[in-house]
């Protein structure tokens, strides 16, 4: 008897949280959208009643659509917030099996892709871990562990064993693209091969280096988040893949570059004959300049969106001041939004950032396949 009164306490103290983070929500979301004090209170009035029925709430797509721009806005790790009022939402709240999910995943990447001109989007599923999507990003190459080595991503290579474990095999190149995996309510996952002429990717060349395209790089046209929770109002998605698009400091100084990714500076210093025999050469910030001109100059000439470290900084800064116009305070993770490479080239190194982690926002949740 006293156990199940703790659980009723404790499942009232949920409620009431829930219905305080949903007033919260409601009141800030059609302020934003000017709606009146009348609408707001027949809303959570609304909401009350449902919660009373259900113990829950469901948001109307007005305030998913706005609430997922939300999240954009507050997420103290991006540097593209300027264009967070052009996120196209799609609710897909009604998708049942994995089937109907891997369908809507693959049809945000048709539609962010969008001929390399990339929209910024985000596919909304049912909340509160219905749907779990074990990919960290819906595109994404293979890792894999051999005795001679790593053969692609060694970021991937966990999700890669797991892959394989529910009977996917790649081909062991470096730039495999792993197949969607999908879970529902809990069962045995499924997973779903990408067809490969929905995948945009740049082979990688440089502007001056003739020799830059035998080392046959290449990396895909849109980064879309694919494991992260987005939260609203107390609701909690954690299937919500989301996109903008690639920094190229990214791929040049991250994903290509970093020694345990994969490593292309050693190999570039020596195709640009840079003495490497010491630090103090500075080859490999040479060769890391170089990289990031070959990943500008490929994207360009390949017409797939894409921008500059210094051009996503002077936008941060167009970003902040619009904020401030809206009586916003602007929170950001200052290790994050310096860029990678010259960092104190912009003025974001020069500033303090109130790191406070606002809602609605995108938070990290633990992965399926490592628990």
């Amino acid at each position: 008897m006293k156990k199940h009164k703790e659980i009723e306490g404790r499942m009232l103290r949920n409620q009431e949280q829930l219905w305080n983070e949903a007033v919260q929500f409601i009141r800030l979301c059609y302020q934003e959208l000017g709606k009146s004090e009348e609408t707001i209170r027949q809303r959570l009035q609304q909401i009350r009643d449902e919660m009373e029925q259900t113990g829950t709430y469901s948001h109307t797509y007005e305030e998913l659509e706005h609430g997922a721009k939300m999240a954009w806005r507050n997420s103290n790790r991006c540097i593209g917030r300027l264009f967070w009022q052009t996120l196209q939402v799609i609710d897909a709240r009604h998708a049942e099996t994995e089937e109907d999910v891997a369908a809507h995943l693959l049809h945000h990447i048709e539609f962010a892709t969008n001929n390399g001109k990339i929209r910024p989007t985000i596919t909304v599923f049912k909340p509160d871990g219905t749907v779990r999507i074990w990919n960290h990003q819906l595109i994404r190459y293979a890792g894999y562990e051999t005795k001679d080595g790593i053969i692609g991503d060694s970021a991937s290579l966990t999700l890669t064993k797991a892959c394989q474990q529910l009977g996917w095999e790649g081909e062991r190149t470096h730039f495999d693209i792993l197949p969607l995996v999908i879970q529902v309510s809990g069962k045995q996952p499924k997973w779903f091969e990408i067809p490969k002429e929905l995948v945009l990717e740049v082979p990688l060349e440089h502007p001056s280096f003739s020799w830059f395209r035998d080392l046959q790089l290449k990396w895909y046209a849109v980064p879309i988040i694919s494991d992260m929770c987005l939260e609203i109002g107390g609701i909690r998605y954690m299937a919500a893949p989301f996109n903008g698009w690639y920094m190229e400091t990214e791929i040049g100084a991250r994903n290509l570059a970093d020694d345990y990714r994969y490593n292309m500076l050693p190999k570039i210093a020596s195709c640009m004959g840079l003495d490497m025999s010491t630090n103090a050469t500075l080859w490999k910030d040479k060769a890391l300049i170089e990289l990031n001109m070959a990943v500008l100059y490929s994207y360009k000439k390949a017409g797939v969106s894409m921008v500059d470290h210094h051009t996503a900084a002077q936008q941060f800064k167009l970003f902040e001041q619009k904020e401030q116009e809206a009586c916003r305070h602007v929170t950001g993770d200052w290790t994050w939004l310096i860029p990678p490479v010259s960092p104190a080239t912009t003025h974001i190194f020069h500033k303090n950032y109130d790191n406070t982690v606002v809602v609605p926002n995108f938070f990290y949740q633990s992965r399926p396949y490592e628990s």
